[in-house]
């Protein structure tokens, strides 16, 4: 398998940690570029519900601007100079979003965590993870948490 595209996936969670070392070690390793991506689900509009009470419109972009920083701190700062990378963050529904970065960047291997956030958010990730496994138009390295031995 020729490696010249990474793409990993990252929520911040302890799971998208481990996806991201393996990630970047595999980069490094085959002098591919790394590609790491934060997808930011779309704001729910509370515009259209009973009551006059009506939840304060927000842009995006600030949003986005903070994911980018702290990408950048947790992310960025720990990648080597001789690796080519991007930081990378999307806004929409996650697995689709994902799905078609890989498909228009021509991704080689997608790197995530077996699953993301506590509670529904590990249900949530741990679909997404699902869906772009089987969906995929590259191949899916998914990462899971090495057990602690006694």
């Amino acid at each position: 398998m020729n490696i010249k595209k990474i793409a990993c996936c990252i929520d911040f969670s302890e799971n998208a940690e481990d996806a991201f070392i393996t990630a970047l070690d595999l980069a490094e390793k085959n002098k591919a570029k790394l590609f790491v991506i934060h997808v930011s689900p779309p704001v729910i509009s509370y515009q259209a519900t009973d009551t006059e009470w009506m939840m304060p419109y927000e842009p995006e972009e600030p949003l986005i601007l903070e994911l980018e920083k702290r990408m950048d701190k947790e992310y960025g700062a720990r990648i080597g100079e001789h690796t080519d990378y991007k930081l990378v963050v999307l806004s929409g529904h996650i697995s689709t979003e994902i799905l078609t970065f890989l498909k228009e960047e021509n991704i080689d291997l997608v790197v995530m965590g077996s699953y993301g956030l506590s509670g529904m958010g590990l249900v949530f990730f741990g679909s997404v993870a699902k869906r772009v496994a089987y969906k995929s138009p590259c191949s899916v390295l998914i990462v899971r948490k090495q057990k602690e031995k006694v």
